[in-house]
């Protein structure tokens, strides 16, 4: 290659990085739709306010998207000259300006904390601010929420609701489509499920009578008396020994709260096969004596 050609081709090379480092800086690159800065207020006036987050061009932060809650006086929460955070909603226009806001980098802080505490599996208040066919809205922390029907322990009347406070779970949070689901008789549960322990006497209505067993509401938690728990003596049809709404006391034999499962038995509280059977009412009057004598056996 001779000397013209090597003069050529850095000339050529020059011009093209000097275009290419032009163009960066056009453009600056740096700043995209999405993205949490830092920058410092310097002016605000009626519209919002300017904003230095190190760019060719300051940026913008409209009045509205200042704060979650409702400000007259910018100045309140944009203090002048202190380092702040704000999160990039619109790119660059022509003069390479962005804007910024306040208000959705509070939004996407407390979607993170959210799903946070959906990971921890925690309870939280919530506050009913609407009603529908479906279910109740609800507001967690500035959040919209909602609660379907059938995770409401009072599912009848919902009007009675509004502007009450309840104690929920989590059945969804997805931050790309801003869902939000909850369940008070999650909540509920789980909380019952905490004071359950393997060997406890507990009492609960009968909801249910199934041919493979019995259905008891312990205070929210569902438990199941398998007829192969009822008694030491067989028992071929549960329909004879037991009605809905009968209130029953039984020894939890079984507890996995991950699959939301309790098994009962009420057989542990037998003093001779077929008890239960015969004589019921003896039965649950001193269950407490019984189940007791049943667990120092157990520890033998």
């Amino acid at each position: 290659m001779n000397s013209e050609s090597k003069l050529s081709q850095i000339a050529n090379s020059s011009f093209s990085m000097d275009d290419f480092a032009k163009a960066l800086e056009k453009h600056d690159y740096q700043f995209q739709k999405g993205q949490v800065v830092s920058g410092k207020v310097f002016q605000i006036d009626h519209n919002g306010a300017y904003v230095d987050i190190g760019g060719k061009s300051s940026a913008f932060l409209p009045h509205d998207e200042a704060s979650l809650r409702t400000v007259t006086d910018l100045s309140e929460v944009l203090p002048m000259n202190e380092e702040l955070e704000f999160l990039i909603i619109r790119d660059q226009d022509a003069e390479g300006q962005v804007t910024i806001s306040r208000k959705q980098l509070e939004v996407k802080q407390i979607w993170e904390k959210v799903l946070e505490m959906q990971e921890n599996s925690q309870t939280v208040q919530v506050r009913v601010t609407g009603i529908n066919k479906g279910g109740v809205t609800v507001d967690l922390l500035g959040l919209r929420g909602f609660i379907p029907r059938s995770h409401l322990v009072e599912r009848d009347h919902l009007e009675a609701l509004k502007g009450q406070t309840l104690t929920t779970g989590f059945l969804e949070v997805n931050l790309e489509t801003k869902k939000l689901v909850l369940s008070q008789r999650l909540a509920t549960r789980s909380s019952s499920f905490s004071l359950l322990e393997l060997g406890q006497l507990v009492e609960g209505k009968i909801t249910g009578i199934k041919p493979f067993g019995v259905f008891v509401d312990l205070n929210g938690v569902s438990a199941l008396l398998h007829i192969k728990q009822v008694s030491q003596k067989f028992i071929d049809s549960l329909d004879k020994v037991f009605q809905i709404g009968q209130p029953i006391k039984a020894v939890i034999i079984d507890l996995d709260e991950g699959k939301g499962r309790v098994a009962i038995s009420t057989r542990a509280l037998e003093n001779f096969p077929g008890e239960v059977v015969e004589n019921f009412a003896e039965v649950m009057a001193s269950a407490e004596a019984r189940a007791n004598r049943a667990a120092n056996k157990t520890a033998e």
